[in-house]
This record gives structure tokens, sequence and C-alpha cells, in this order.
């Protein structure tokens, strides 16, 4: 199906008119951002950025981030485990992770606490608002934000005592439940507790093992925040933790929904995290210090050759398991001028980072002879500072840089050592101008950097271990209004993206004396890119009960130079997992007693690898939810993907794995979710 970007254009132009002619409404509300290095109105960001509240994610009741990025133009994400985990802005990011260590470049923080690598336990438990900042983020979040940075925030503690239930049931055997409590301990305490437990079966049949729960989830979270305040500072503290027990069994020999496994695998995640954040006035200024700790236990693994042994003429079976224990540390101390409302004087942030963090890996694989165990640990210390300087009434001038020492350690079973370090910086430029009262343009110019780093799967040639950093030079123009006494809200941005030693996942496909094949996904810099695109959304209200929100994201993406493993000459290709649109749309009714949600999300095509030409589907889907109020809970019906397009999340086309086929090499494919329907009831326990 092909989805016309000129009709989205078009239903922004006319909810532009209706928005335009309303009358009688309140204005839209202000939103902050809270990712960013400082706090800020949405509207006055120099960066471009994407903020998504509980009540935005209605038509989708999204309870996990892959299920909410359909919200955020140009922003994609990779499966090949259960729940998403590598994520890709602007076409910038990672699609796997094997038995190397990983340099991300999109970030993820949840509640203040570092989760980038691990976020496929970013569950929307309690949601506040769900933030995208796009492009370097280097002032803001160093190496790891070399595409941008994702942020979300759970809703704090309240003044007033409150208690909320919500049960659910659904389509593939969907059963979920949660509970919210807050409580106030004193005039300056209150406590937040927020509890959550999802089950489904999963949208795939194992025949072999006639079970339909082989891909299934079974996720548990957890959410205690505290906030005090004392007479002149505030102190919060927050705990989460999850217990994510899912299945994995998502490809199949036959590319369709029913697998053949004879041991499925599974993608586990144990995680228990805390972070403490005080605030201090000092005269003009504020002191900050942030202080976290996360530790996960993570168990993914998955049947090899995606069948049983009877089917492979010399009785094959192979399955591959690896086991992470991960622990980071990081504590963040900055100094700021307080907010100059006026803006007429200078503001400024500045402050140290430091970070440690450890992973151990243990690697169960049956064509080992014995399990492969590595430890990898590197610290990040880091400088970093930001000014905003008014140069007249209405223009501001913007500069921030962040200095990065990086040293990296690695050991494993085999006698591989590596310890390289890497000096690395980052920074921005920006110039904002007030056009009108309501309106701002910026133009920026920013560098994003992400630190090397080396292989160590499988028996790869030296030639092949080690890799360098990779930059990029991007430059920004956005505008920002509000129009119609603010019941519509416009953004709109403009990239360009230079890519230097990009860093590219290959792979090799080696065959065994057995007649089976290691297959091996390794990182080099073999290419330069350029990223490009535009980003336009709007917020609007067209009746004190009609308000809606439509986004839209176009991408170009293209090899400068690329040479692939097999001597391919891939200039002027499309980079992987890089779609040219995504679109999102959606419309909400509210009444006394009755609320109703439709939204559209449409993604086109794209390449799933940067070795093969194999892509995925574009498509265009239809959210609804509707969601009647009484006085004691509301019940809402819903339904996700009602015309039930064919979704592909991930996909490979460089092997074979079918001995039906004598292993001729084809495409395979993981599939996202069909249509789903599910019903939630919800009821206020006590509290307004």
């Amino acid at each position: 199906m092909q989805i016309n970007v000129v009709t989205i254009f078009l239903l922004v132009f006319v909810s532009t008119l209706f928005a335009a002619g309303a009358s009688g409404s309140e204005p839209l509300p202000e939103i902050l951002v809270i990712g960013d290095l400082r706090e800020q109105d949405e509207l006055s960001s120099t960066t471009s950025v994407t903020v998504v509240g509980a009540d935005d994610l209605k038509s989708k009741q999204a309870e996990h981030l892959e299920e909410a990025l359909g919200f955020l133009p140009n922003v994609n994400f990779a499966a090949g485990t259960n729940r998403a985990r590598f994520f890709q802005i602007r076409g910038i990011g990672e699609r796997s992770q094997f038995a190397s260590p990983q340099n991300p470049s999109v970030g993820v923080l949840i509640d203040g606490i570092d989760f980038t690598g691990a976020a496929d336990v970013a569950g929307l438990l309690d949601l506040d608002q769900l933030e995208v900042l796009r492009g370097p983020q280097g002032t803001r979040y160093g190496a790891s934000g070399l595409a941008g940075l994702v942020y979300i925030k759970s809703n704090d503690p309240m003044p007033d005592p409150s208690a909320d239930l919500a049960l659910g049931y659904g389509s593939y055997g969907r059963r979920t439940g949660s509970l919210v409590l807050n409580y106030p301990l004193s005039d300056r305490t209150a406590v937040r507790l927020a509890a959550d437990s999802r089950r489904t079966d999963g949208y795939y049949d194992n025949t072999f093992l006639n079970r339909e729960d082989t891909n299934g989830t079974d996720e548990q979270s957890l959410i205690l925040k505290v906030r005090h305040e004392t007479p002149s500072g505030t102190l919060s503290w927050v705990t989460r933790a999850a217990d994510f027990d899912n299945g994995y069994d998502a490809f199949s020999l036959d590319n369709l929904r029913t697998t053949l496994s004879d041991e499925p695998g599974h993608d586990q995640h144990k995680m228990v995290a805390h972070g403490a954040t005080w605030q201090q006035p000092l005269g003009s200024l504020e002191l900050e210090a942030q202080l976290s700790h996360v530790s996960s236990e993570l168990l993914y693994g998955y049947d090899e050759d995606w069948a049983y042994p009877e089917i492979h003429p010399f009785s094959y079976s192979s399955t591959d398991e690896y086991a992470r224990d991960r622990d980071r540390s990081s504590l963040t101390l900055s100094l700021s001028s307080l907010a100059d409302v006026s803006r007429d004087r200078p503001s400024w942030t500045g402050g140290v980072h430091l970070a440690n963090q450890s992973v151990a890996l243990k690697r169960t694989y049956t064509f080992l002879p014995g399990p492969y165990t590595s430890r990898y640990d590197y610290q990040t210390r880091s400088l970093f500072g930001e000014i905003s300087l008014p140069i007249s009434a209405s223009v501001q001038l913007v500069a921030g840089a962040r200095l990065e020492r990086r040293s990296q350690s690695f050991s494993d079973s085999e006698s591989v050592q590596f310890r390289p370090e890497d000096s690395l910086w980052s920074g921005r430029l920006a110039l904002q101008w007030d056009l009108a009262a309501e309106t701002m343009a910026y133009l920026s110019i920013s560098r994003g950097v992400k630190s090397g780093g080396f292989n160590t799967d499988g028996t790869l040639p030296a030639s092949l271990r080690r890799f360098d950093p990779e930059s990029l030079i991007e430059v920004e123009s956005g505008l920002r209004a509000k129009l119609a006494d603010d019941r519509l809200q416009l953004k709109a941005a403009l990239f360009r993206a230079d890519r230097i030693d990009q860093q590219i996942k290959s792979s090799r496909v080696t065959p065994r004396e057995d007649g089976s094949t290691e297959f091996v996904d390794y990182l080099g810099n073999a290419a330069e890119g350029v990223n490009q695109g535009l980003e336009i959304e709007a917020r609007f209200l067209v009746s004190e009960r009609w308000q809606g929100r439509f986004a839209l994201g176009l991408l170009d993406t293209e090899f400068d130079r690329f040479i692939n493993e097999f001597g391919e000459d891939y200039s002027g290709r499309e980079q992987a997992h890089a779609p040219r649109y995504t679109a999102q749309g959606s419309l909400n009714y509210s009444a006394e007693r009755f609320n109703v949600q439709i939204g559209i999300e449409g993604k086109d095509d794209f390449y799933f690898s940067d070795r093969h030409n194999v892509r995925s589907s574009d498509y265009l889907v239809v959210n609804v939810s509707s969601t009647l109020h009484f006085d004691a809970f509301d019940l809402s019906i819903w339904g996700r993907n009602l015309t039930d397009e064919t979704i592909y999340t991930r996909g490979f086309g460089s092997f074979g794995n079918d001995p039906r086929k004598d292993y001729a090499t084809e495409p395979y494919f993981q599939f996202g979710e069909p249509r789903v329907w599910g019903m939630t009831l919800t009821a206020q326990l006590a509290g307004q």
C-alpha cells in the first residue's frame, strides 16, 4: 500500500484552516521539554524535538516504547528480539548485538537513568511524557547521542492522595493489570508507587510443538518515587525494577506466523535501577547533582536453524544464547544560572559527568567447544557547558560543547584483549530569532561523535577486529509558531548530516566442514554518507471537543562511498533502516461521558541491511480507541492495526536456512503486530 505524502500535507493544511477558524476554545497547553540540557518550552527549543504525552497515546493504548514509536517522525526500530532494543533516528542507529560490545548512536534515558543498549524494558507505566530529541545530542549526552536521544519520564509524586487501578483483556491471550498509588507523607514529602503486569501469547504459532506462546510476553514493572522539599532545595528518589520473561521464536522457514523450532528462544531481562537528584539554589545559581546505578541480567537466545533435527539431511540442530550481567553507575554535577524570563541577560549551565559500565558475557553456542566468556568495561569522564547570549532584543546565540575521555577494556576466554582510549569532542552553535510574539526560527550547526571499538564475534581476521570513531556534522534550520490564539502549534525542521568514517554493520557467512555455516556480524569504518530530510508537526484545536495532531518525517539517505565485504559498490544507495517517510495523525473527540480517538500511522519501505537488498514493505495502519466514562470507572475498547497490514520489523537476505530448498539463499522476515483488540477497565479508587 502506498501512502500519499501529499495527502498528509493537505490534512495538516485543512487542520490549520479549522484551527484558525475555531472560536470559544481554550488554548493548547504549554509542553515542556525536560530531556534537554535545560528544561524549556517545546516551542522555544532549537532542537527538533517531539513530546508525546499519555493522552496522545490513547488511540493505541501503548504500554511499551516500541508501540509509541509511530508517533515520532523519522524514528525507526529493529527487532531480532521480542521487544525492541535497537532504535534509529534520521536513519542512524544500531540494529543488533551479539558477542561484541556495542557503541550506541541513540541514547535512552528513563527517569534520568541511562538504559542505552538495554531499553527493551522501556515500558510506559504511569507515563508523564515521552520525548525524542533528533540530531546530535553531544552537549547533553556525549558519544552515545550521535543520532539523538529518547527520554521517558514517569509521573512525579503529587501533594494529594490518589489510587488508580486498571485491568485489561484482549486478543492473543492479552491480560494486563496496573496499580498506581500516590500518598503525601507530609507537607513536604510525597511518595508514588506504580506497578503493572502484562502477558500475551505473542503473534506466532509453533506447529512443531503445538504451542501458541513461544514468542509470548510475560512482563512486570515497578516504579517507586519519593520527592522531598526542603526549605531551600528538592531531593528526588526513583527506583525502577522490571522482570521481563519473554519468549523469542519469530523466524519461520516459510515466512509465515508459524514456526517449526524444537528449542524456542527467549528474551529475558531482570533489572533494578536507582536514581537520586538533588537541586539546590545558590543565590542566582542552581546546583544539581544526579546519581544513578542500574544492574541488569539479560538472557537472549534462539533456535539457530529455526526447525527440528529430522528436517535436515544430517540431523542438524543448533542454538545460540547470550547471558549478560550489566552494571552501570553515573554521577553528574552541574551548575546553572537561574532562568531569566526576560532573556535580556546571558544564561548558562556547565558541569562534569562520570560513568562506569561493566558487562560480563557468557555465550553458549552449539558449535563452540565450551562456553565463551568475556568482560567489557568502560569509563567516561566528561566536561560540558552551554551558554545563551542575547545578541539583540530578538536574537539569541546558543553555544555548547562537551569534551569526553573514554577508556575501554576487553578480555575474553580466547585470550583476546583490547584497551582502546578515545578523546572525543562534540558541540553545537545555534542562532535563534524571535520573528514575532509567538513565532521563532533557528539555525544550528552541530558535531556529533561515536567512539571507536572492536569486534570479537566468531573467526574474524585481525584486519576486521578494530574500527575508529565515527563523527558527523549536521546543519539544521527550524521554525516554531503559535497561531490562531494558540489553538494551532506548528513545528518544522530541515536538516542535513554528513557522516565521516561511518561505522557500518557487515557480516560474513563462512561454511564449516560439516556443511553448516558460521554467520558473524561485525563493524567497520566502511563508508561516508549523507542523511538529510524534513520534519513537520502540528497540534490543533478545532473546537472545545475536537483536537488533533499530525507529524510527518521525510528522509533522504545515501552512501557517498561504500564498498561492502563482497567488493560490491553501494555508493549512492540508501542506508539501512531509513524509511523515506514516516507519518502519523490523530483526531480526538471528547464529551462529558464519551471519548473517541482515531489515529493513522504510515511508514515507507526500507533496506534491512547494508549488505543485501532485502526491503521491508510500506504500510498504513489505523488505530481506534473509545472510552465510556462512568461515575466510578472508565471502560475503553480499542484496536490497533485494524486493517491487518503486514508489517516487517527485521529481515535477512544473505543466507539460506531451509533444507527443503537445499539451503538456497532467500529473504526471511520477522513480523510486527497484526490486528489486535482489547478492553481496559480503569477505576479511581481514591482521590479526585
